[in-house]
């Protein structure tokens, strides 16, 4: 399988936390969407699996026209494999979501939201510079799943400065009452040169609280599954049948393309990444060229992608897979470098699989980072 992922870089605002490639001026959309177009036609023997999900992220693809959307869909239909049930997504801001958009939508072969609702409190979406407000995140979930949506992800953030546990358990509440399928929750990151990095070393607001965020990690699992929710990656809880069928597909190392500026695309054996540069991008498109850049993995670098991305899943890292790709003697090396941890109940070894407990989800990167060869 294969899937299609395209950046649309424009946002109304810039969240102070965000260090995605976007612009906030939507002068030259529509050349956006035409290059896009172009970019899938130059590249289209990049991929030679069925196409199983496209995913329209960003940035904020639902400020697109929606016959932008369908336009694209169409382009990708012509071009690729793509199967006739693919699960296609869109990411949307509450404040584009209306009955009639919604509705455009669905027309338009979207099957799957993803709502970025961040949080249901008014001062915490300030905060982030959000341009939603608490009202229209709570009536763009009710107005998508009138629309006939019934595959619907919110992403809610924890660990801000001033959210408290009773209003992260209230923000958690909320949606599990509005019977939403799917959640990704994020810890805030400071990432280096955003507006909340800035402000941060100002002194104009407090800086994150580690402990505070492992606490309340701790607490979302416990929440998730007593409510039933099956925690299938770090940041994703879903009920049966509510897998996102794209991200799995990331973790899971398949090959997918992406289109767009700063879009990845990745088959196994390489990764690239396009130009983080709207001008330039537009421009090389013009003239019939991709501008990226590209890394050919070595097969220790291979080995470490599985095990840095299966790790993060419920499923965890197979040794068997690992023999049969990578042979006995890394095997053996990983069983070894792991043992400490299945001593310190960090890792669960069941059937040939090594999967992180819930102590080891707060240390995964580290424990990834220890076992790469």
């Amino acid at each position: 399988m294969a899937g299609i992922y395209i950046h649309i870089p424009y946002c109304r605002k810039a969240c102070h936390y965000c260090n995605f490639h976007f612009s906030t001026s939507t002068q030259r959309l529509n050349e956006m969407v035409q290059a896009i177009g172009m970019e899938a036609k130059l590249r289209k023997d990049y991929l030679q699996e069925p196409v199983k999900t496209i995913y329209f992220g960003g940035g904020t693809p639902s400020l697109l026209p929606v016959q932008d959307i369908q336009w694209m869909t169409d382009i990708f239909r012509e071009l690729f494999k793509v199967d006739k049930d693919a699960e296609i997504t869109l990411e949307a801001n509450p404040d584009d979501i209306s009955i009639q958009t919604a509705a455009a939508w669905k027309a338009a072969g979207i099957n799957r939201l993803s709502i970025g609702i961040q949080s249901f409190f008014q001062e915490h979406l300030n905060w982030m510079n959000r341009a939603h407000s608490a009202e229209q995140a709570l009536q763009s979930i009710q107005v998508v799943q009138a629309a006939g949506f019934d595959n619907i992800t919110i992403d809610l953030i924890y660990g801000t400065p001033g959210l408290t546990d009773e209003k992260w358990h209230q923000n958690v509440q909320q949606a599990l009452q509005l019977n939403i399928p799917h959640l990704s929750c994020y810890a805030l990151t400071v990432e280096p040169k955003t507006a909340l990095d800035k402000m941060i070393r100002q002194h104009q607001i407090a800086n994150v609280d580690g402990n505070q965020q492992s606490h309340q990690f701790e607490l979302l699992m416990q929440w998730m599954q007593d409510a039933g929710y099956r925690h299938y990656e770090i940041s994703n809880f879903a009920k049966p049948g509510k897998f996102s069928r794209h991200n799995s597909s990331y973790w899971q190392g398949t090959t997918y393309l992406g289109l767009g500026p700063s879009a990845h695309s990745f088959n196994g054996n390489s990764r690239q990444w396009n130009i983080a540069n709207n001008a330039l991008y537009l421009k090389s498109i013009e003239q019939q060229t991709v501008p990226f850049e590209i890394e050919y993995l070595t097969v220790a670098q291979q080995l470490n992608e599985y095990i840095m991305t299966g790790l993060r899943t419920s499923e965890g890292i197979s040794l068997a897979y690992i023999s049969e790709k990578w042979g006995d003697e890394n095997t053996a090396a990983i069983v070894k470098d792991a043992f400490k941890w299945v001593e310190g109940e960090k890792i669960h070894q069941h059937n040939r699989h090594l999967v992180l407990t819930n102590a080891g989800k707060l240390l995964a990167d580290g424990i990834a980072a220890d076992l790469f060869r």
